[in-house]
């Protein structure tokens, strides 16, 4: 396994870590719509209390409406870790399986119904790429200078670990902003991973935009260490590929057809885009804010398409409509979490076989824990 240069522990690229989880068998491949819900019921019923279900919000509706829990990533690991089932099914990708893993009791099992549900995002900050970088950047600080890094939850372990090792932390995209105050309390830099709009958008808020810059250390013609050190906020070049779709020209279209309309968007969002919208929010924000809603109301979702078809479903007295149309996308990764998987990692389960389970190595999980547990002081 590589070595890291400037943290304790041991890692590997997400790609070669699960290399072991297993693909759909064949005769799962062409279950119809029905055959297949009549069997994840089934063997629902027959497991009964042991296995607990978690549907992230931007999952498509026929894993939804199996989750015993929706909401987003580290919402559904903390009801994961207060059941009491055996065995946790994570609709949702690679890293939220890993939070729950860390924070789920020993004896329960992390179930990832596909290999491929893997967040292109959190792999553009994979821990041993960012511990080289971390070495050049902390090489090019001054004696005096402290840097303090801060990964969001859309991270894999190893990096939540190395964050909390160089005394990081983790933020989700609500507490962001605690996550940089508490930072800059410890440290006079921020080295925020690894979503750069958020990270922008998070500096905006605290009035710190003049003091940030984008960083790739390995973009020869780009920002070198020793120049991104100038500044306060370095935001690491990573970015949400649905969130980063959605432009400004989407929120001037859905004004001229529904000119009433309250715009809510991500805060994954680019910045011209939040600051063009009426609010920017969580997942968590974006449902509470269309529940809360008078009837009647017309409000345009900046997010991904599946969780704005669940609030059309949900809340029919609200104009819900997509921001970008029919070119709003889907989440690639969330989209491989095929029901056919559901049906075959449940029924696997009865008969005493646990697929494609999830374990985060020990040192990395007691170091990601420590990271997550800084995010829960602020």
């Amino acid at each position: 396994m590589p070595e890291m240069e400037t943290a304790a522990f041991e890692t590997d690229l997400s790609l070669f870590k699960y290399d072991n989880l297993e693909q759909l068998p064949p005769a799962y491949r062409d279950l119809d719509a029905d055959e297949r819900t009549e069997r994840i019921e089934s063997a629902l019923d027959t497991l009964g209390d042991d296995v607990v279900i978690l549907g992230h919000n931007y999952q498509r509706r026929e894993i939804v409406e199996h989750a015993d829990f929706i909401g987003d990533s580290y919402q559904l690991s903390k009801e994961a870790a207060e059941s009491d089932a055996d065995y946790v099914i994570f609709g949702g990708v690679t890293f939220m399986a890993e939070s729950a893993d860390i924070i789920t009791d020993d004896d329960q099992s992390v179930i990832l119904p596909s290999m491929e549900a893997s967040c292109p995002m959190a792999g553009m900050a994979e821990a041993l790429q960012v511990d080289a970088a971390w070495a050049e950047l902390t090489a090019a600080l001054d004696d005096d200078e402290d840097i303090i890094p801060i990964t969001y939850m859309n991270s894999y372990a190893d990096l939540k670990a190395f964050c909390a090792e160089q005394g990081g932390l983790v933020c989700t995209s609500s507490n962001a902003h605690k996550a940089f105050e508490y930072a800059f309390e410890k440290g006079d830099k921020v080295l925020f991973l690894p979503d750069k709009h958020l990270g922008e958008n998070t500096a905006h808020r605290l009035g710190m935009a003049d003091e940030t810059v984008e960083w790739d250390p390995w973009d020869a013609e780009g920002t070198d260490a020793a120049d991104a050190v100038e500044n306060d906020v370095i935001l690491w070049e990573g970015y949400c590929q649905v969130h980063e779709r959605f432009r400004e020209h989407h929120i001037e279209s859905v004004r001229e057809d529904y000119p009433d309309a309250n715009v809510i968007v991500h805060p994954e969002c680019r910045r011209e885009v939040v600051e063009a919208a009426d609010v920017a929010g969580s997942t968590s924000t974006i449902c509470e804010s269309v529940a809360e809603a008078d009837p009647g109301e017309t409000w345009a979702i900046g997010t991904e398409i599946h969780l704005t078809h669940h609030l059309q479903r949900w809340h029919p007295e609200v104009n819900v409509v997509p921001l970008c149309g029919d070119a709003c996308m889907d989440c690639n990764a969330m989209r491989q979490i095929d029901p056919n998987y559901l049906a075959w990692v449940l029924e696997e389960l009865v008969e005493g076989r646990e697929r494609n389970v999830i374990e985060v190595a020990p040192e990395e999980k007691d170091l990601a824990q420590v990271a997550m547990d800084r995010m829960l002081e602020i």
